[in-house]
């Protein structure tokens, strides 16, 4: 059983069942994005906002003077890449200024967002094995046969981490905090269990190479596709990013909202005016 409601985070999304690029591709960068035609005010706050940016954005302008900046890695697709990557990369380097790491508001000055997705055999590629990336994984639900299980949901979700960080062209990809964007907008199975192990290996790739890693996701999306996570689960401390404020206030509002997962804390909060998506820091 797949779910594919459409989701609505963080702008357009397709879903799973869509024909995709193939697994392995590399979508090759587009022209750099046209600037805006004029300068769109930044809203009100108190906080300093950041920006999150990915593919809807390749055809206009980007944001301007965000203290932070998080960029969408893939396409839409868990499989596929943003085609205009590294353009908002560049422009993500300039957010806080040049010699602050954090903007001044307790985040990277710089992250990145991957869309997440358990299409099972749907997929235009599914594992059947415990390896990928020329390794054998240590994969805590067992060996991975070619089933719709939690075994081979991990292998899967391991597979698209490993893919976002060593085949999407990101230089030092253990530098960053990676945001896994958990929506209804992609394709899931109806077993919460085998779509959590399908974050797990995602966020269990990420430790491995040294990166952190965060959940970006509304509670009721979040307890849809995965529901609750126990103490023993890699997502179990993870920070959470919340969507679904409309604005500023209810944004900072949201900062006292309940974490995704019972051991993590809200850090980031989401709302979008104008053209745009707005972070606010919860500091």
């Amino acid at each position: 059983m797949v779910a594919t409601a459409v989701g609505f985070i963080p702008g357009p999304r397709l879903d799973d069942g869509a024909p995709p690029a193939p697994e392995s591709a590399v979508t090759q960068p587009a022209p750099r994005a046209s600037a805006a035609p004029a300068k769109e005010a930044r809203p009100g706050d108190d906080t300093e906002l950041g920006n999150d940016v990915s593919w809807p954005q390749c055809s206009g302008g980007l944001p301007d003077d965000p203290a932070f900046a998080i960029v969408g890695v893939n396409n839409g697709l868990a499989n596929t890449t943003n085609p205009c990557l590294h353009q908002q990369l560049e422009w993500a380097e300039g957010a806080g200024g040049a010699e602050d790491t954090d903007g001044g508001t307790g985040q990277p000055r710089v992250a990145l967002y991957v869309n997440t997705a358990n299409p099972g055999l749907r997929g235009s590629w599914w594992p059947t094995n415990n390896e990928y990336g020329g390794n054998v994984v240590a994969n805590p639900y067992g060996d991975c046969q070619g089933k719709e299980d939690a075994a081979c949901a991990y292998m899967y979700g391991y597979a698209k981490a490993f893919d976002d960080a060593y085949l999407r062209t990101i230089a030092e990809p253990e530098t960053y905090l990676w945001w896994l964007d958990v929506e209804t907008g992609n394709s899931w199975s109806g077993d919460r269990n085998a779509n959590r192990a399908d974050l797990e290996g995602m966020t269990d790739f990420f430790h491995s190479i040294g990166a952190s890693v965060g959940i970006y996701s509304s509670a009721r999306q979040w307890g849809q596709i995965v529901g609750e996570v126990g103490p023993a689960s890699s997502l179990y401390a993870l920070p959470s990013w919340l969507a679904g404020a409309s604005t500023a206030a209810q944004a900072r509002h949201m900062c006292s909202a309940d974490p995704l997962t019972a051991g993590g804390a809200v850090v980031l909060t989401q709302f979008v005016a104008g053209r745009f998506d707005y972070d606010h820091p919860c500091l």
